[in-house]
């Protein structure tokens, strides 16, 4: 794919929106699930700076993608809109300055939706570079970048992508996010904990709003509100679409279907309002399609996303479906148990096998590869990842080896730490196959600044007794990847610090090679760090052609 950004500046006003003046005609109308009426509404007199949380786009298909806003002058507050409906028309471009407007339409903020937009915006061409904004009443967002996928029979020859997870607000500043935002990708993969659930604390680098876990849907919207606030968050979801799935933080830590962490504690009914409450905000919060909206308990989560004939994005959900956690190492070769469910196993399996593109990229939440957590004899595991879910890790992994699914690599998130890994069906087993690769990526900033020199100290003499283990590092990073049809190279970056919210450095810690045709990873400590493009550093002007 080749990529080359336009130079351009925008001016920004208060509240993350744009002083304008008439409104372009359409180019293209999209299709609106808002009635005749809705639409005709009135969106006048409406609070100011609306557009406080930014604009996102998500899951891009060729011929186009979900955009998404959130009307909110009083994010910490439940938002601060007036309880109507209110039409928010959207513009795409083919040019920063906007132009030419290529597609527009109307979507209605619905008051029942935290007066979110997630506009599906279709007859776009293939792997393209796009720009997009919003216009509430007289109020205008910020500019957005995003890119459709390619057609699905193109011969791609190139993938840029990043991926990321775990950013705890309290535990440091989103610096990764201000180096993310400048690196040129198609998309950036989030695998989870977007928020976290816990209660604010006095001693933390910043403080979670509120007064304690959110359970009710203004308490998750608050929070999600809070996370979005964050300047460098925002830059890095309007510089590329995202495809996104959940982990447990987005929740209660470590649940698992309708269990929580603590059953002792929180009821069963209590529980299940708060998982409603929480994918309901999530929902409102992330680029998703409606078809993810959530209906009650569930919310479709697992998808696929192809880019063309050289690789296809397997999406999973492992916290919806899953088996409850269990206690012994012998539970944990139960062969009933489940990390998916048996609907997405037969899906993904499925998918893989007819996906039909040169690699299979699964989105994952927690570790596949086996980890023990002590040195010698005595074996400790953290039953909440795949060790916990044995028998059905092996199933999944013998038919990474059977032939039957191209060059699986899981991208993977939850660990606040990488560790990179050979995955094969048998972990003790010196002899069984190598039939893929992990890359678990560390976090954000989940966990703070990083003392390595504890962390080695721990895990050296694991990783002595752990031939699958390839590498590991603690330090606070995102995952950049490079993949054409010979190889997949992924580069570790590492930020310097996340406890000051300024002055940070981006470096390349050590650098990832999976070979087509070749299960597993190699490793090589980084010479210099990749090429990066600064374009969501610059500020877009406004052309006359008017919003």
């Amino acid at each position: 794919m080749s990529h080359s950004p336009t130079p351009a500046r925008r001016t920004v006003l208060a509240g993350g929106g744009l002083a304008l003046g008439a409104f372009a005609a359409p180019a293209l109308l999209a299709p609106s699930t808002a009635t005749a009426a809705e639409l005709s509404g009135s969106a006048d007199r409406l609070p100011s700076g609306v557009f406080t949380l930014g604009v996102a786009s998500g899951d891009p298909q060729p011929d186009g993608v979900v955009l998404w806003t959130r009307l909110a002058p009083d994010p910490l507050a439940g938002g601060g809109m007036p309880q109507r409906n209110v039409p928010v028309h959207w513009q795409v471009s083919d040019s920063p300055r906007f132009g030419r407007v290529v597609a527009s339409g109307v979507e209605v903020a619905r008051a029942e939706h935290a007066h979110s937009v997630h506009a599906e915006v279709h007859g776009l061409r293939p792997d393209r570079e796009y720009y997009y904004r919003f216009r509430a009443g007289t109020q205008v967002s910020g500019t957005g970048r995003t890119r459709t996928a390619p057609a699905r029979d193109a011969r791609l020859s190139h993938l840029r992508f990043l991926f990321a997870s775990c950013q705890s607000w309290q535990d440091g500043y989103f610096t990764a996010w201000q180096h993310a935002a400048q690196e040129d990708v198609d998309f950036i993969a989030f695998l989870g904990d977007y928020i976290y659930e816990s209660k604010p604390s006095a001693t933390t680098v910043r403080r979670h709003e509120g007064t304690g876990e959110p359970y009710s849907l203004t308490e998750y919207r608050n929070r999600h509100a809070q996370y979005r606030s964050d300047p460098a968050l925002q830059a890095a979801h309007a510089h590329a679409p995202w495809i996104v799935t959940l982990d447990d933080h987005e929740i209660d830590n470590n649940w698992a279907d309708d269990v929580p962490q603590d059953p002792e504690v929180q009821s069963p009914e209590v529980f299940r309002a708060r998982r409603v409450a929480a994918l309901k905000a999530y929902w409102e919060h992330m680029p998703l399609r409606r078809s993810s909206l959530p209906r009650g308990l569930d919310m479709q989560l697992y998808r696929s996303i192809g880019y063309g004939q050289l690789a296809t994005v397997h999406v999973l959900d492992t916290r919806q479906y899953r088996s409850d956690q269990i206690a012994t190492l012998a539970e944990s070769y139960d062969a009933s148990r489940s990390m998916t469910g048996d609907a997405q196993e037969r899906w993904l399996k499925r998918g893989m096998e007819r996906s039909g593109t040169r690699w299979n990229l699964l989105a994952n939440q927690v570790m596949w590869a086996q980890n023990d957590r002590k040195a010698g004899p005595e074996e400790v595991y953290d039953f909440d990842n795949w060790d916990g879910y044995r028998a059905q890790r092996r199933r999944l992994l013998e038919f990474f080896g059977s032939g039957r699914a191209d060059n699986p690599v899981v991208l993977t998130g939850d660990r606040h730490a990488t560790w990179v890994c050979d995955l094969k069906p048998d972990f003790d087993d010196p002899d069984s196959p190598v039939v893929g690769a992990e890359i678990t990526g560390s976090s954000i900033t989940s966990g703070g600044d990083a003392d390595v020199a504890g962390f080695h100290a721990t895990y050296d003499p694991i990783m002595a007794e752990s031939p699958h283990w390839k590498y590991i590092d603690n330090r606070r990073a995102y995952v950049l990847c490079d993949v054409t049809r010979e190889r997949m190279l992924a580069s570790l970056r590492t930020v310097d610090t996340v406890w000051q919210p300024d002055g940070s450095s981006v470096a390349t810690a050590a650098e990832f090679v999976v070979e087509a045709g070749r299960p597993g990873v190699d490793v090589a400590t980084a010479a210099k760090a990749p090429r990066t493009m600064r374009l969501s550093g610059r500020r877009y002007d406004v052309d006359d052609d008017q919003f």
